[in-house]
């Protein structure tokens, strides 16, 4: 109750409003996106905000482009260059740190994985990370990223790039539905069961997509092993090998070291030994120990009925009879505008999902570098284009359509290059711009201000610890036999709990995002933070009141440190009479740290 009487001393009143080679030039396109910019200005008679201070700037680029909060050195060394281009050096200084990397690596894990219909999913999440880090550190264009995301086959643990299809279990459906709308920012969802009632899209165009994925399986390698999963393509037109789906009779006589006609579990060989007691078990009808061509092909055929487990053709069920096969439908790209290669309909897994590929990354198919480019300029600038930015297309109207456009187009030039799309946004006076009271009216009008955001949760995650000069373990869940199973699957469970805590879906609208009262709680009571709160020991606090005798300087020190800003002189004269009225200076400078913690402006990018 002490601090929380003192936040309002402390904070009350703050300042803060609540609310390639032959690739287009970033600068040059920046100042061309405001120029556009401008002219709706002037159109809706308002003028925008001002630029932010350079501390606000370095602040904001800081956590959008690295996760983290400027040191106090960083935020006075930038204050006093001189230098005009300062702050696109430092853009550039952030965008090639490997923190840009694991920043947005966590970003693209949240959109993938907080919609997951697999439970055990999870399990994927360190692999997809770590190559997630890997494509955007080497800056892989993105249309090869979306390629190997949609064609992605191997081992969950292993291989990365399957993180996408076994969130969903290999269902067709599902992937369909997420590929659309990740990549494009269109909402198919809604067509699986009946027409879209919003959109033009009829249930068949949905089915139509979901037909290139038919033959995608997710299996489990090795049976009782929830690690040995892997995503791989049934190819029932094909001789088999590993992926294929070989005749039941062909695997026999190959296999049949004594010519009985039967599999013994010492003849089976690669997956088949893996799944052969499992088989045995359900499809041995005649109880010898041994597989025949018949029971392998039952054990086959009932595999292929369950979602994931692949399927030789894809069928659109019949809502009127549930009970028959459905309607068998070849692949077709909804967007018929959208120009791609021909399917012939015994293609195989690869060719379909490849031939996906092409349509979803084809540079006819602007919906795609449209939903990028929108995406990452709502994460950054604070609101979208279109908002939602998951539910655009040709119903959809954009706010400031030609800004879009002409930024997609000069993203399609440099062919998909991420670190330019970061650079050339960050470099807009639209992303530099201060924040604007809720009631102004330039607040109403798109991209005149700053947005306030709400920080993701690795954001606020490495803030703190950032505060605290401390790089050890917080403890912020339970160290319980959960604990370990998540070390076990590569997680980290410190980081795993605060996310269960502080995370949201990325593709929510800000406007939607509010705190609640858990997070409010962990902020004001917890003893994880308490402990590093103390100006006593060996505290990021104590050694700052240890080296900064004088208050003043002390108080600089410390909103420099939280707030990444010297303290306005108003903040400056309540803080010091509370220190003053208080009487115990360590005591008094643990409120103010606390009530510091625990402000929006901590929370929030400003």
């Amino acid at each position: 109750m002490r601090r929380i009487l003192a936040a309002f001393c402390i904070l009350g009143c703050s300042s803060f409003v609540v609310a390639g080679s032959g690739s287009p030039d970033a600068i040059e396109t920046a100042a061309q996106v405001d120029q556009l910019l401008g002219q709706h200005f002037a159109s809706e008679g308002v003028t925008p905000t001002g630029l932010v201070c350079d501390e606000d700037f370095l602040r904001r680029a800081s956590l959008d482009l690295g996760g983290t909060l400027p040191t106090p050195g960083e935020v006075t060394r930038f204050g006093l260059n001189s230098s005009q281009a300062k702050r696109a050096a430092v853009v550039d200084k952030l965008i090639e740190s490997t923190k840009f990397g694991e920043l947005w690596a966590s970003y693209w894990t949240q959109v993938i994985f907080l919609r997951a219909t697999e439970q055990r999913s999870r399990l994927v999440q360190p692999a997809f990370e770590k190559w997630m880090q890997t494509q955007l550190n080497e800056n892989r264009p993105w249309n090869d990223i979306t390629r190997d995301l949609i064609t992605a086959t191997g081992s969950v643990l292993e291989d990365g790039q399957t993180g996408l299809i076994f969130a969903h279990a290999g269902e067709p459906e599902e992937v369909a539905a997420e590929i659309a709308r990740i990549f494009m920012g269109v909402q198919l969802s809604c067509a699986n069961c009946h027409d879209h009632p919003t959109d033009s899209w009829k249930r068949e165009q949905f089915h139509q997509l979901a037909a290139f994925l038919p033959r995608v399986t997710v299996r489990q390698e090795t049976p009782g092993d929830p690690r040995s999963f892997s995503i791989r393509s049934l190819n029932a037109n094909g001789p088999g090998g590993r992926d294929g789906m070989l005749d039941p009779a062909q695997v026999i006589q190959y296999l049949d070291r004594n010519r009985d006609q039967k599999l013994s579990k010492q003849e089976a060989r690669g997956p088949i030994a893996a799944r052969f007691d499992f088989t045995v078990s359900m499809f041995d009808k005649d109880k010898d120990g041994l597989l025949n061509a018949a029971e392998l092909k039952e054990a086959q055929l009932q595999g292929n009925q369950q979602p994931g487990r692949g399927s030789s053709e894809y069928y659109m069920p019949d809502l009127k009879n549930p009970s028959s096969k459905g309607t068998l439908l070849q692949p077709a790209f909804f967007l018929k505008e959208v120009k791609g290669p021909r399917l012939s309909p015994g293609a195989d897994d690869q060719a379909r999902r490849n031939a996906l590929a092409d349509y979803v990354t084809s540079k006819s198919n602007r919906w795609f570098a449209e939903a990028f480019v929108n995406r990452i300029w709502s994460e950054l600038v604070g609101q979208g284009f279109y908002m939602p930015i998951d539910d655009m297309g040709p119903q959809r109207q954009a706010v400031n359509a030609d800004v879009l456009h002409y930024l997609a187009e000069q993203f399609t030039a440099t062919g998909y290059d991420v670190k330019w799309l970061y650079r050339t946004i960050a470099n807009t006076q639209a992303y530099q711009r201060q924040l604007a009271p809720d009631s102004s009216p330039i607040s109403q009008v798109p991209f005149a201000a700053a947005t306030p955001t709400r920080l993701r949760s690795d954001q606020v995650y490495h803030a703190i610890f950032g505060v605290f000069g401390i790089t050890e373990d917080l403890r912020f869940s339970n160290r319980g036999r959960g604990d370990m199973m998540l070390q076990a699957a590569g997680l980290d469970p410190q980081k795993v709990g605060f996310a269960v805590l502080f995370g949201f879906d990325p593709s929510t609208p800000q406007a939607d995002l509010l705190g609640n009262v858990p997070q409010a709680l962990f902020m004001m009571n917890s003893p994880q933070l308490d402990s590093q709160l103390r100006a006593a020991g060996q505290t990021r606090l104590a050694r700052l009141l240890r080296e900064q005798t004088d208050n003043q300087d002390a108080l600089d020190e410390l909103y420099l440190l939280v707030y990444s800003r010297l303290p306005t002189a108003k903040e400056t004269e309540i803080n010091l009479a509370y220190v003053k009225e208080t009487g115990d200076r360590a005591e008094a400078f643990e409120d103010v740290l606390w009530a510091l913690m625990n402000s929006t402006e901590f929370l929030s990018k400003r």
